[in-house]
């Protein structure tokens, strides 16, 4: 009678040890699915802040943007705020000057001095699933990074948000947009379109325009809230064409040059009187004496000449062949180079 009641006993403990190593299998597969899926969502922003690369003790750092960073889901509702526009802070008059002319070549190319009072500058590399790759220039003193010689990993993560604080770039289509201080001007805001902050709406050019023309069409179908500075938008493209696009009392004014080069300073071109600018005036007799047809290292030359005691950079992209010369903190004997691979070279 026991031997018979062993014998049932026996059956039912394997009965449940195996049904004990099924959980423990299931467990331990989903476990893993868990680990992989928040590895997958990790590698991008890992990947992103790992590449973050000092290279100029201004300082001056490069960082390659990995995966998307949803732009093209924000901006279908826009914004009114944002992390960096509380620290705006005070308009500079004197700040920022931007040049679209050709070179000798045909090549478009297209300058610009950062003139603010900012100390750390990244070169920042993106490449979105759904939109063209680019590079641009962000000033980490609107994430708070302002003079840090060592980002730690502890603040790397506020990396993640510096596509939407552009301040210029190109795309590779050959599309440059800069944007320069001006005065404020009131302008009607359409309820039915959604709002970006400047810096967004550079990020929207970079990521989607493919010429001058798309971008003036892109800006405009966006309201604009300027974190404090008024800002109009330079923008040129590879074809040698060039626009300056204000927001005035009636709407939207852009202003086009009939010459082969344009300059842009810090007043409103739309309006019938223009304050005397003397980086306007150099840059436009600099550009005027050679016909427009300046090299990257005469275009430096300008934006040396332009330059003022707080240009934080200055920097020149060849929207032709992808080519980048950057300076920071008027060290023009030390000129950084990079590339943007250009959609005509693939």
């Amino acid at each position: 009678m026991q031997n018979t009641l062993e014998e049932k006993i026996q059956p039912e403990k394997l009965k449940g040890h195996k049904c004990l190593k099924r959980v423990l299998k299931v467990l331990l597969l989903l476990l893993a699915i868990i680990l992989i899926a928040i590895g997958a969502l990790l590698y991008a922003p890992l990947k992103t802040m790992a590449s973050l690369e000092k290279v100029d003790d201004f300082p001056l750092y490069v960082m390659k943007y990995r995966g998307g960073y949803f732009f093209d889901l924000f901006a279908e509702e826009g914004t009114e705020w944002s992390v960096y526009q509380k620290v705006y802070k005070a308009a500079n008059p004197d700040a920022c000057t931007s040049l679209a002319a050709l070179n000798p070549e045909g090549q478009a190319m297209f300058g610009r001095n950062f003139d603010w009072k900012h100390r750390s500058s990244l070169l920042l590399f993106t490449d979105p699933p759904n939109g063209y790759a680019s590079v641009s220039m962000v000033d980490l003193y609107y994430l708070g990074l302002e003079g840090m010689q060592d980002i730690p990993w502890a603040k790397r993560f506020i990396l993640l948000a510096t596509p939407y604080a552009t301040i210029d770039g190109m795309n590779e289509c050959g599309v440059a947009i800069a944007q320069n201080a001006v005065p404020r001007r009131k302008f009607p805001n359409d309820p039915n379109k959604p709002t970006l902050l400047n810096s967004q709406i550079v990020r929207l050019v970079l990521d989607h325009a493919r010429d001058v023309d798309e971008a003036l069409t892109l800006i405009q179908q966006y309201n604009i809230d300027f974190a404090d500075v008024s800002v109009h938008f330079h923008i040129a493209d590879v074809s040698g064409k060039s626009a300056i696009l204000e927001y005035m009392d009636g709407g939207i004014s852009i202003v086009r040059s009939e010459k082969s080069w344009q300059v842009s300073t810090n007043y409103l071109f739309s309006e019938p009187v223009q304050p005397d600018c003397w980086r306007y005036n150099k840059a436009s007799e600099s550009l005027a004496k050679e016909h427009g047809d300046i090299t990257e290292a005469q275009a430096m030359d300008i934006l040396q000449n332009t330059s003022q005691d707080h240009t934080t950079w200055s920097i020149v992209y060849n929207l032709s062949t992808g080519g980048i010369n950057l300076v920071v903190g008027k060290d023009y004997d030390q000129v950084h180079t990079f590339e943007l691979g250009m959609e005509s070279q693939i």
